[in-house]
C-alpha cells in the first residue's frame, strides 16, 4: 500500500500503480484531481482524493511506502512528519523530495551551477530559457505562502521525529530524505502489558 501525497497530474501515482497493490494520491487542487482522474483510467488499484494533508485521517500503521515531490515546502512538516510516521507500517519507508533554502557558500556555488543547469533543461525541453510570462505569474502567485528550510533545518526536524532519516541536498534546489520506520507496530496485547 502506497500513499503519495501532493500528486498534481498523478504521473508519479501511476509509477507506483504499476508496483503497488493499492496507491491513494492525495492533491488540494480540484483541478490536478481531475486531470490526474482523466489520465488514469486504466489503473483500478489507484486512488485520487481531493485533499488536504493537513486535515486528511491518516490511517494508523497502514502504508508501506508514502511520498511527497515538491509538496511539503506548501505544508507544515512537524505536524505532517507525526501523521506520515504513524500512518507507516513497521519497516514501512518514506520518501520525500522537495525544495530547499541554501544557506551557506557551497550550497549557494551550487545554486549558481544550478541556474546554468536548470535553463539548459528547459531550453532542451521546452525550446526556450525562461517560461512564458504567465506561467512566471502563475509560479509567483502559487509560493507566495511556501517555506523553504535548509537542508540543517531539515535534518533537526528530521532526527527529532524520524530518528534514523537520511536527509541529503541536491542540486536544483532539492533535498531528499529517505526513513525507514524501524519502531515496532504497538498491538492491543502490547498497549495493555
Amino acid at each position: 500500500n502506497a500513499l503519495e501525497i501532493g500528486c498534481g497530474t498523478g504521473a508519479f501515482a501511476r509509477a507506483l500503480a504499476e508496483r503497488c497493490k493499492r496507491v491513494v494520491a492525495l492533491d488540494l487542487s480540484s483541478e490536478m484531481i481531475r486531470v490526474a482522474r482523466s489520465r488514469s483510467s486504466q489503473f483500478d488499484n489507484l486512488e485520487f482524493q481531493l485533499a488536504d494533508a493537513m486535515t486528511w485521517n491518516f490511517p494508523q500503521s497502514h502504508f508501506d511506502f508514502i511520498c511527497s515531490i515538491a509538496t511539503l515546502h506548501h505544508l507544515q512538516q512537524r505536524e505532517l512528519f507525526v501523521k506520515i510516521k504513524d500512518a507507516l507500517k513497521p519497516n514501512g519507508v518514506l520518501v520525500v523530495l522537495d525544495l530547499v533554502e541554501s544557506n551557506s557558500l557551497v550550497e549557494r556555488m551550487l545554486d549558481v551551477f544550478g541556474l546554468g543547469v536548470s535553463g539548459s533543461l528547459r531550453l532542451i525541453h521546452n525550446g526556450r530559457l525562461k517560461p512564458p510570462a504567465e506561467v512566471r505569474k502563475a509560479w509567483e502567485q502559487h509560493g507566495k505562502h511556501d517555506h523553504y528550510s535548509t537542508v540543517s533545518q531539515m535534518r533537526a526536524l528530521a532526527d527529532e521525529i524520524l530518528p534514523g532519516a537520511n536527509v541529503r541536498r541536491h542540486l536544483l534546489w532539492r533535498y531528499s530524505l529517505v526513513f525507514r520506520n524501524t519502531a515496532p507496530q504497538i498491538t492491543q496485547k502490547t498497549a495493555s502489558a
